[in-house]
């Protein structure tokens, strides 16, 4: 079985401090093209900012986004998965917590972020060479 660490090999990962503002933090969002970035002190993981928390959090009630910190609208103390953990077991965490990104932790470090359609692609991925793999062997014994 493939684990996260495989799913994040070659990737960066992304994060902001959590005194910036929200309107620094989607400005970095949006050249990252992210929907969502960990929120990290001194290397410490303290939340998720994501769309849903700017939609939800800062438009809908109105907040200045110029002035409110990251800090105060993210998504504290998200659920986590180690590295270590297999596609399966993260998608299962997100359905049961009902989220779309889990920041990945080896021991205590954060390593990076996994979303649901990072795994799907991954999953997908598998399957399509599981696929060819098939064929060939299909094609092979005819």
């Amino acid at each position: 079985m493939e684990s996260i660490r495989t799913v994040l090999a070659g990737r960066n990962m992304f994060h902001v401090e959590q005194h910036l503002t929200v309107a620094e933090v989607v400005r970095a969002m949006a050249s990252l093209n992210v929907g969502a970035i960990l929120v990290l002190e001194r290397g410490q993981l303290r939340g998720i900012f994501s769309e849903r928390d700017l939609m939800t959090r800062v438009v809908l009630p109105g907040r200045d986004v110029s002035a409110t910190t990251v800090a105060e609208v993210m998504t504290p103390s998200p659920v986590t998965v180690p590295e270590s953990a297999g596609a399966e077991e993260a998608m299962e965490l997100m359905r049961r917590h009902k989220c779309r990104h889990l920041p990945v932790l080896r021991g205590a470090e954060v390593v990076g972020m996994v979303s649901m359609r990072d795994l799907m692609h991954f999953e997908l991925e598998k399957k399509t060479e599981e696929i060819a793999y098939m064929r060939n062997y299909i094609a092979g014994v005819s």
